[in-house]
Order: C-alpha cells, then sequence, then structure tokens
C-alpha cells in the first residue's frame, strides 16, 4: 500500500477532552492565522467525561473553577454530572467553531521531530486506515492515565467467582444491577459516587475498602453563587464564581496541609456528625495518612453518609483473602455474597496517551526529561502538553498552560522563529514528584510522569494562585527557552 499523503496544520493537538478545547480556543484567538486539528482516537469528544459511563460520575471539584473562562457555566450546583460535562465541552467546541476542526477516530502511534526542517511528522490511523499530518507544533491533551485500561490487582481467586465483575472504566451499558447484591472494591472518588447513586436500586451494596479515604461533604448548592447568578451578567457572575472557588480551594489545601492535626480533628467531627450514632468512624474514616497527601473526595450534600444512616449500604474495612463462587472471602473470615464485583480500583498512569515521541528518529523518554513552566519538555522542540493539579479543578492549570502555549505561538510569528526548546543548561535541578500524591496509581508509576523540580521554572506546582502570578510576570522570552529559524524552506506556519 502506498504511504497516504501528509496533511499539514501549523498545530496539531491530540485529545478533545477539556484541556484539548481550550487550547485549540487560546490557539486559534492567539494566532488566529494559523490551522490547526485536534486528534481524537475516540468517536466522540470530552475525554474523562466520554469514558465513563458508570451510575452518578460527576466532577469531583466544583464545576465553576472546572469550567472555561471563556463560557460561564449555566448552573448553579457546585458539583456537575458527566453528561452536563461533556454536553458543555460540545458546546464549547460549537459555538468556537473548534468542532469542524476535531478528526475523531483517529489514534496516534508515532510522532517525530525533524530538527532539519522544524517540522513534526505525526503517523496515525483513522478507522483502521493509515494517515499521516506534519506540523510545526504539536501538543498533548491526553490526560494523565491510560484510557484503554484501568488498573485491576490480580485477586486471588477471581476466576472462582460465579458474579459479573466491572471496572467502572469500562461499563457495560446493558449491567443490570437492580435487586443485585453488590460489592465495590475501592474508597475512591469512583467508590463513593457509585454507592449513593446505585443504593436505591441493588438488594445491598457494600464499599469494601482496604484503608479509609478523607471524605469531604459539601453542600451542592451555594447561596452566594445563585445570588450572583441572578443580579449579575452571566460572564460577571462565572468569573468571580470560578475564581472565588479556586483561591478557596487553594486556601482550604494551605491550612491542610499546614494544620494536619486539626484538618484531621475536623473531618472526623464532619464524618461523624453525619454518621449513625455508634458508627466506628475511627475504623472505617480515619485515614492512616494525613490530609491531602492523596486527593479529598468531595460528596455532595453528604449523600455518602445518607445511605448509610439509611441502612442501604455498608462500609467494610478489611483485606481480600480470596475471591469465592458467591462472592468475597476477607481476611477477617467473613464473606461478603454478591451477584456484581465493581472494582474500583484506580487508574494506571500513562504519559501523553502513550504516543511514543522521537526526536530525529531517537526516542524521548518523559521521565528522563524536566516540565519547564509544567507544560514543556526541556530538549523536546515545539512540543508541549496540559497536566492539571491534584488538589484543584484540572481546567485552571490546563488554561493557564494553553494560554502560555498560544502567548509562545504568536511571539514566534513576531520574531519570525521556527523552533523552540527549553534547555537546562548549567543548572543543578533537585527532583520532585510532577504529581505529589501517595496515591496508588501515582505511587504504582512513579517514573510515569515528567521530571519536576523544586527550581522555577521547572517547578510543576500545585498552586493556582501562585501559577497565576507567575503566569502574569513571565517573560515569554525567558533564558531557558531557544529559539531558532531553520533554514529549510516550510510550507506554512511559524
Amino acid at each position: 500500500m502506498a504511504n497516504p499523503e501528509a496533511i499539514y496544520k501549523d498545530v496539531l493537538i491530540v485529545g478533545a477532552g477539556l484541556a484539548g478545547i481550550d487550547t485549540a480556543y487560546r490557539v486559534s484567538n492567539e494566532v488566529p492565522q494559523f490551522s490547526y486539528a485536534i486528534l481524537e482516537q475516540r468517536a466522540e469528544m470530552g475525554g474523562t467525561w466520554d469514558l465513563f459511563k458508570y451510575p452518578g460520575i460527576r466532577s469531583d471539584s466544583d464545576i465553576f473553577s472546572l469550567s472555561y473562562p471563556f463560557l460561564p457555566w449555566k448552573g448553579t450546583n457546585r458539583l456537575a454530572s458527566g453528561p452536563e460535562i461533556k454536553a458543555y465541552i460540545e458546546e464549547a467546541a460549537a459555538k468556537f467553531g473548534i468542532d469542524k476542526n476535531i478528526s475523531f477516530k483517529t489514534k496516534v502511534g508515532t510522532v517525530d521531530f525533524d530538527t532539519r526542517t522544524d517540522l513534526w511528522t505525526v503517523t496515525a490511523e483513522r478507522d483502521g486506515e493509515p494517515v499521516v499530518y506534519t506540523s510545526r507544533f504539536l501538543v498533548a491533551c491526553t490526560g494523565y492515565y491510560n484510557y484503554d485500561a484501568g488498573y485491576e490487582p490480580p485477586f486471588p481467586g477471581i476466576d472462582t467467582f460465579q458474579g459479573q465483575v466491572v471496572h467502572p472504566q469500562h461499563w457495560p451499558e446493558d449491567l443490570d444491577y437492580k435487586g443485585k447484591k453488590v460489592v465495590v472494591i475501592g474508597s475512591g472518588a469512583t467508590a463513593i459516587t457509585l454507592i449513593p447513586s446505585m443504593a436505591d436500586d441493588v438488594e445491598h451494596i457494600t464499599m469494601l475498602q482496604r484503608s479509609p479515604t478523607y471524605v469531604l461533604p459539601v453542600p451542592n448548592a451555594d447561596p452566594l453563587t445563585m445570588f450572583g447568578a441572578k443580579v449579575l451578567p452571566a460572564a460577571v457572575s462565572h468569573n468571580i464564581t470560578r475564581n472565588v472557588n479556586a483561591v478557596i480551594n487553594v486556601g482550604q489545601y494551605v491550612l491542610a496541609r499546614s494544620f494536619p492535626k486539626t484538618s484531621r480533628k475536623f473531618l472526623r467531627k464532619l464524618n461523624q456528625s453525619l454518621l449513625p450514632e455508634g458508627y466506628d468512624v475511627d475504623v472505617h474514616f480515619k485515614p492512616k495518612y494525613e490530609p491531602w497527601d492523596q486527593r479529598l473526595c468531595v460528596v455532595p450534600n453528604g449523600d455518602l453518609f445518607k445511605t448509610i444512616r439509611d441502612g442501604k449500604a455498608e462500609v467494610v474495612t478489611d483485606t481480600i483473602d480470596t475471591f469465592t463462587e458467591k462472592g468475597i472471602r476477607l481476611a477477617s473470615g467473613r464473606e461478603l455474597e454478591a451477584d456484581i464485583v465493581i472494582t474500583a480500583t484506580g487508574l494506571q498512569l500513562l504519559a501523553f496517551g502513550g504516543v511514543e515521541v522521537n526526536v530525529d528518529g531517537a526516542p524521548i523518554k518523559p521521565n528522563d526529561k524536566f516540565a519547564f513552566g509544567g507544560y514543556m519538555l526541556e530538549g523536546v522542540p515545539n512540543f508541549a502538553f496540559i497536566i492539571g493539579y491534584t488538589n484543584n479543578s484540572w481546567t485552571l492549570r490546563a488554561d493557564i498552560s494553553a494560554r502560555g502555549i498560544a502567548r509562545l505561538l504568536s511571539h514566534m510569528v513576531i520574531k519570525g522563529y521556527t523552533h523552540v526548546e527549553p534547555e537546562v543548561g548549567g543548572q543543578v535541578l533537585t527532583e520532585h514528584p510532577a504529581l505529589d500524591l501517595s496515591s496508588g496509581y501515582v505511587q504504582r508509576s512513579p517514573d510515569a510522569m515528567p521530571k519536576a523540580a523544586t527550581e522555577q521554572p521547572w517547578m510543576i506546582r500545585h498552586n493556582f494562585v501562585l501559577d497565576s502570578l507567575d503566569y502574569r510576570r513571565s517573560r515569554v522570552d525567558a533564558p531557558e527557552l531557544k529559539f531558532g529559524t531553520t533554514p529549510a524552506p516550510s510550507k506554512a506556519g511559524v
């Protein structure tokens, strides 16, 4: 078969989720003369919010800071459902004409930068057929985890279980759990969302956890937000709420990290007030780690605790001895009967969606490279990526990074540069985790992500307020950025 003719775009964006649409908006506004395309491996846009279909799927951070600053969120609830978020992403793409530039069912395999031409060659498959793109600049908006497979521990005896085993990342559309006995393995955001969402339909549901997680109940309706939405223009109300919530989230995080004992006592007392009298809160809701060593799990209106109070759900803290034909036998000897077991056991970290990145044919390993500004890699020209916060809404940093990328491209146009790459130079950097969490999905793959440092601009800092200030003060021609122009002729672009 003959090699397909390459399609040229000035900018290629991989991924049509929250970050991909945000990046397309920023680039098209800052450098409107540029052509661009978004390559999306799925049949629809939305990323995470198109992938996950399990009952109750929702945001685990407030929707106002999760949404875009350039498109007001129309609701007033603090947390939004997955379908609502997906519809919002689609609305943004349609409103700004971004949807016309998305190539669906296009899975990127390898990308290779040629320093002789300052062009990327992107090899992909669209509907199973090979397709090739060339581009001046490449942005990976692929998230941080493997879309194809979640994490599933090797549970002993699982092959003997006669019921159905489901991972939330691959939820069957026809799963019938009405009147069934269900065990959800896990204690993270997915598990605490599933329990109250399924409780009214099942015979019994149990959350089986190896260890507890910090759970923070929050009111889903915010009176201040509702008042602002009534008396202020939509854009003004939205941006006030977005920034206020983002700053509050930063403040709560800083306080929790600064005063962990006080935070532990506060969360314990709050949980205890919402649980049945005499409930063993120290067994089931008292983690061994400090607040924000792992991400806090939020529950709207305390719905998880209400389900427990009403006797519709049970929390069991124990370890699995083995699966049996009828359920799960625990280390304590107790057996949990189940028709369906849901393994809400987490994600698998994956940088750049598993895309193989090369420069002049030499492979680039993300964990060998320091991240510049939280969105570029040292020694990799004309390449950027988006990674969100671990302690705040993903879109907050995604938008800062997208604005930085767009500003950089505009500067290159003005100066006539065809390439830019960050260089560490003679700096001696002290490494620091890019995702500073003790969560299982981070600890299982400590080398999956690019390296971060304790020094700016090589720091991946999880602080929206400081990052916003840094962005305003930062120079687009920072000394760590090396610009240049290839002598080779190019078709278009920078």
